[in-house]
């Protein structure tokens, strides 16, 4: 009789947990006007220890640099005084750049003394890939290489959103075509940097439980979710598995961690499955600052296949990276309201740690890479 009670007591509290959970959401109407979203901007009034860290505590290899064009002393000089300031030890141009435009850049580095600093990653142009399309680009990327790129990237968002193909379909990540591409650049020893879609709120209704919401509003152009125009968030992913599945002899640097940084889980089975990825940080850190102990657990677990990147190159948000990564400061502020409304918090992580993810993995990934500013070289 008793167990029977038990049940039945436990069933009805089942049925009672959703209502109750829909209860506990609900906010009463407030009796004055309220403020909009961004007029709500609360003075926190927590007191804790703080410990802001404008220089990283290793050198670091920022391998998803979007600096300015580095054809003259004038920006090469602004770019280095921050990195100096930051204790960035190398920074890769990632913005997309081949042929003359990259070759330019290499020598005013190299006028500049300042090769040590700065590498360079090369473009490819996917536009209008048609038969035969493969094997051009494939010949550009051997004579970039051969002035001094060092990998491929950042290939942005655009290849599987919006590039086309000569015959005015949808070019997809895992075009047939484009694999003797790939294949070059794992004959060349060089990694292949991709970006693939956007955030998967972006490809979601743009409703009152969107956690983009006020993002995708600022910037309606962000809204990724018409399916007559555009794959859905796991369509794209697929896509881009079968291009590293079917080339598993290049090395493929995710960006953007994914954009698996709020289900790491998700994100621990694509690195299981494929050895040949590595992940970059890059403007995902608001998802690993909301989850200080199971993301440590995480960069712990895969500790060699973490690279550090920042991708818009505003020199002051550099040391919100630092602080989660180096302390264990509490519910502090990210530095863009609209990609995260909440606080962040510090991971801790270790010494060891850090150098892997500040600049030891880079080393290992791409082996052009200059090493002399960084430690044990």
């Amino acid at each position: 009789m008793r167990l029977s009670r038990f049940l039945t007591a436990t069933a009805f509290a089942a049925l009672l947990l959703p209502a109750t959970a829909e209860a506990q959401r609900r906010i009463p109407d407030p009796q004055i006007p309220p403020p909009s979203i961004t007029e709500y901007t609360p003075r926190n009034t927590l007191v804790v220890p703080e410990h802001p860290v404008p220089s990283a505590k290793f050198p670091v290899v920022d391998m998803h640099g979007h600096p300015p064009t580095l054809d003259n002393p004038e920006n090469i000089a602004t770019v280095l005084a921050a990195m100096d300031e930051l204790n960035l030890g190398v920074m890769i141009q990632t913005r997309g750049s081949s042929g003359e435009r990259l070759t330019n850049q290499i020598n005013a580095v190299k006028a500049a003394g300042l090769e040590h600093r700065f590498a360079f990653f090369t473009t490819l142009d996917l536009r209008d890939v048609a038969p035969g399309s493969g094997a051009k680009i494939a010949a550009q990327l051997e004579a970039d290489v051969a002035a001094g790129a060092v990998g491929i990237g950042e290939l942005n968002k655009g290849f599987g959103l919006f590039t086309m193909k000569a015959d005015g379909t949808r070019l997809t990540l895992d075009e047939p075509e484009l694999d003797i591409v790939w294949q070059t650049a794992g004959r060349l020893g060089i990694p292949v940097f991709v970006h693939t879609g956007d955030p998967a709120e972006f490809f979601e209704p743009h409703d009152m439980e969107n956690e983009r919401w006020l993002e995708q509003s600022i910037y309606p152009q962000r809204q990724l979710n018409d399916q007559a125009r555009f794959p859905t968030f796991d369509e794209l992913m697929a896509e881009r598995d079968r291009m590293i599945e079917r080339n598993p002899g290049t090395t493929w640097i995710i960006a953007h961690m994914s954009w698996y940084g709020n289900d790491l889980g998700r994100l621990g089975e694509l690195f299981d499955k494929y050895p040949n990825t590595v992940g970059e940080l890059g403007a995902v850190l608001y998802d690993f600052g909301r989850q200080p102990r199971f993301a440590r657990e995480f960069f712990e677990k895969y500790s060699d296949r973490i690279l550090f990147g920042k991708d818009s190159f505003q020199p002051a948000e550099y040391p919100y990276y630092w602080r989660v990564f180096e302390t264990n400061d509490e519910y502090f502020d990210y530095y863009r309201d609209y990609h995260a409304f909440w606080k962040l918090y510090g991971m801790g992580l270790s010494d060891d740690l850090l150098r892997k993810v500040y600049y030891q993995n880079a080393v290992n990934v791409i082996p052009g890479l200059p090493t002399e500013a960084l430690p044990g070289n």
